[in-house]
């Protein structure tokens, strides 16, 4: 999910600067569109706010080629609330509106994770001890 190129992480933190990450309890990707250069992602957040579970749609459009290369957008709406016991309910709502395909859970911890830094490539030099 957090390959590289993938507006995943992105999109994650654009939702972290807009709700509490502790009271996100759930979330659910749906598969990547690419077309025409551009990356499409949507998932779906549940978050325990005190007496309210909250279901969001995140989703993210991020250009991969042509002039605009780099340019990312995302939304976060949400969608349907209602007692913290609902998430299935609310889920099933959501998924029925994006024409019934079945989104992947993923831990919460995983999706707001930051990514593992990449190391630098070796300069080939022997090490001196």
């Amino acid at each position: 999910m957090n390959a590289p190129g993938s507006g995943w992480p992105r999109l994650a933190d654009a939702v972290a600067a807009q709700i509490p990450v502790a009271e996100v309890d759930a979330v659910w990707v749906f598969r990547t569109l690419r077309h025409e250069g551009k990356e499409w992602g949507t998932a779906v957040i549940s978050r325990v706010d005190g007496e309210r579970r909250r279901i969001y749609t995140a989703r993210y459009v991020h250009t991969l080629k042509g002039k605009e290369r780099g340019k990312f957008e995302s939304t976060l709406e949400e969608v349907g609330s209602g007692p913290p016991e609902t998430a299935a309910e609310l889920v099933t709502g959501v998924q029925r509106r994006m024409d019934d395909e079945v989104p992947t859970p993923v831990s919460p911890q995983a999706w707001f994770a930051p990514p593992v830094p990449v190391p630098p490539p070796s300069s080939g030099a022997p090490r001196q001890g």
